[in-house]
């Protein structure tokens, strides 16, 4: 593409800018078109809670609070083991862990506090 020039767009159509309105299904209102974003995006997210009702973030680090069997590798993961930054994978009560010497640890947030 030539520099200084604008990619093609059909007639009657022209990209959708932060300021213009566009109109909202589901309240039935027009508002401006970062708002709707920010609303959708808020909508697709998760909250993590754990076992004391702290929300849970990736990178989070937090400490078990009962002893768990871990199914498949014939281990135990004691109370009060620190398990060192989270990620969430997008279910509201699963938090995907590392720990060494068991792969792909995914732990429940009711099991875990956060430090």
């Amino acid at each position: 593409m030539a520099a200084g020039r604008r990619p093609h767009q059909p007639k009657g159509r022209r990209a959708v800018s932060d300021d213009d309105y566009v109109f909202d299904d589901e309240s039935g209102e027009w508002m401006p078109a970062s708002e709707l974003a920010a609303k959708r995006a808020a909508a697709n997210t998760v909250e993590v809670r754990d076992a004391v009702g702290n929300v849970l973030a990736d990178g989070d680090q937090v400490t078990l609070i009962k002893d768990l069997d871990v199914k498949g590798a014939g281990q135990t993961l004691k109370r009060g083991t620190l398990i060192k930054s989270i990620r969430l994978t997008g279910d509201d009560q699963e938090i995907d862990c590392k720990f060494d010497g068991i792969k792909g640890l995914v732990l429940r947030a009711e099991f875990v506090r956060k430090r």
